[in-house]
């Protein structure tokens, strides 16, 4: 996807996220982050949103340190003027990441054609993951556009899987050298994982079906909530074939938390 592609699936996707969290009140429960509420939701994207324009606009020489997520939590506007404080930090990081000079130079923490394509990237699919968790405080699933979806996947697999160690004793141990394919049946985008040397070592797949212990599949739009921990297999329409135990341990071991 392209920089403009990715700044505009962000605008969508934060809108999206406030009306959700509008419908389900500041007050409701948000069971994939459990026990956060509506509020705290709204508060952590919203902090978020205002910590990833600062490396935009101030260009620091590192990646910003930032409170811990209580203080986060204790932090942005009082209740009554929360969803509008939401909705002008996200409008804010778009007109700042589509305002941005394409060759700025700051900070990321994952590999991309550039700075800016990163933040593009990281901040479209934050946002979308959590406009689901905004979801999910009424009851309802949204359904992601398939290449967006594969995109999403892709940057779980290939930019937060790359970066996971695992330490003797890590469940991942014990599927030293197992492979885990993924597939999105609907775009044709695989990918393969092996767990080896203390590293996950994931590639694309673009050669076609590899032999693997385990294969995901299943459209993109639920194999990225799947996979991003935000929906079972039964609603995300995912397939497991072969030994569920690599898949678990993934699933334990790669996980994207703020600290």
């Amino acid at each position: 996807m392209e920089i403009a592609e990715h700044i505009d699936a962000l605008r969508r996707q934060g809108e999206s996220l406030a009306d959700a969290a509008e419908r389900a009140g500041l007050d409701a429960a948000v069971p994939p982050c459990q026990p956060w509420l509506v509020k705290d939701l709204l508060r952590h994207t919203g902090y978020v949103h205002r910590w990833a324009a600062r490396h935009i606009t101030e260009r620091p020489s590192q990646v910003l340190d930032g409170p811990s997520e209580e203080e986060i939590l204790r932090g942005g506007a009082d209740d009554a003027g929360l969803l509008a404080w939401f909705r002008a930090g996200h409008a804010a990081l778009v007109d700042t990441l589509a305002a941005a000079d394409p060759a700025v130079e700051c900070p990321t923490f994952i590999a991309a054609p550039s700075p800016l394509a990163f933040w593009a990237r990281r901040q479209a699919h934050e946002t979308a993951i959590h406009r689901a968790d905004a979801d999910s405080a009424s009851g309802a699933t949204p359904e992601y556009e398939a290449d967006f979806a594969a995109d999403g996947i892709d940057e779980l697999i290939m930019g937060f899987g790359r970066r996971r160690k695992y330490q003797p004793g890590s469940d991942l141990v014990a599927a030293d050298r197992a492979r885990l394919r993924v597939l999105a049946a609907d775009t044709g985008d695989a990918w393969s994982v092996e767990a080896h040397e203390g590293r996950l070592q994931p590639r694309r797949d673009a050669g076609g079906a590899e032999e693997a212990e385990c294969t995901v599949s299943g459209p993109a739009s639920g194999l990225y909530l799947f996979l991003w921990n935000r929906s079972d297999t039964a609603r995300a329409g995912v397939t497991i074939a072969g030994d569920p135990g690599l898949l678990s341990a993934w699933q334990a071991s790669v996980r994207v938390r703020w600290g």
